[in-house]
């Protein structure tokens, strides 16, 4: 469990305000904060890993204290069990993949199997800048896993990938976290990113947590049922006879549905939507 209670003077787009989070996470779960740029998601990573210290409040991870101003506990950055992965990976340039992954690691037995989990095998004496983009950011989680966390704390580490790879690496991050259960933290922007890895989110803006729940419950409409239901992004509005064509991007697929006037009016290209059941008919929900 991770217990969070803490208080820090942050710059927003509104100007400066005091984010204070007081917040349970729990063991093993893979978690996001999600909100606009400034809202202070970043701030609460650092805050965990000990690289920014808060102006005060308590932070306990699985019953141990790491902060607490009353008590002047401060523990250091380096004993602190955080896996940090960074969107510009922060790899080491003049070591190879395996040296990369061994440098960060607590049980040296276990880098060949790090290295095989991401996919890296043939590529393990290799140095960065031999590698795509891709590759870097497999390697930068394996080395944020090699230590062995207790919490993995991913700050839009997918953000800087094409479409494709990052969809491959989505997919390969929740298998990882299914067959390791480390308590994982992500930072995204992109709403079908947090439906696809995260069980809970924490919707944040200006340094107040203003939503808990699944990405249905903090994203959707909760009066919103159906038989199914997936997320896009909008490539194209057509107007269609009295009806409107979209074409959506689902994962790496792209397909159309259609929608009436009043589900398109407010949709733009770039817009993230819910396609629901609804009657027995497909409906478009903005998100």
């Amino acid at each position: 469990m991770i217990e969070i209670d803490v208080v820090k003077r942050i710059k927003t787009a509104s100007g400066e305000v005091d984010m204070h989070v007081k917040v349970d996470i729990e063991k093993g779960g893979f978690c996001s904060l999600f909100g606009k740029s400034g809202a202070g998601k970043t701030t609460i990573m650092r805050l965990l890993a000990g690289l920014t210290e808060p102006d005060d409040g308590v932070i306990r991870i699985d019953g141990k204290t790491w902060y607490d101003k009353k008590n002047k506990i401060n523990v250091p950055v380096n004993k602190r069990k955080c896996g940090f992965v960074f969107q510009d990976y922060a790899l080491f340039p003049n070591m190879t993949v395996r040296r990369n992954i061994e440098y960060a690691s607590v049980n040296k037995s276990n880098v060949d199997m790090l290295i095989d989990m991401v996919g890296m095998h043939e590529l393990k004496d290799r140095k960065p800048a031999n590698l795509s983009g891709g590759q870097r950011q497999r390697v930068a989680l394996a080395r944020a896993l090699a230590a062995e966390p207790a919490i993995l704390l991913l700050d839009e580490p997918f953000a800087a990938l094409d479409a494709d790879m990052r969809d491959t690496l989505q997919n390969e991050l929740k298998i990882i976290h299914n067959k390791l259960g480390v308590t994982t933290i992500l930072v995204s922007h992109d709403k079908g990113e947090v439906f696809k890895l995260a069980n809970k989110v924490y919707a944040m803006d200006d340094g107040v947590i203003t939503k808990i729940g699944t990405p249905e419950e903090v994203f959707t409409d909760s009066t919103i049922s159906g038989k199914f239901k997936f997320t896009g992004r909008v490539l194209k509005v057509e107007r269609a006879d009295c009806l409107y064509v979209l074409t959506l991007s689902i994962g790496t697929e792209v397909g159309h549905v259609v929608a009436t006037h009043s589900e398109a009016r407010d949709i733009s290209i770039g817009d993230r939507v819910l396609v629901y059941t609804k009657a027995f008919n497909p409906s478009v929900k903005k998100i």
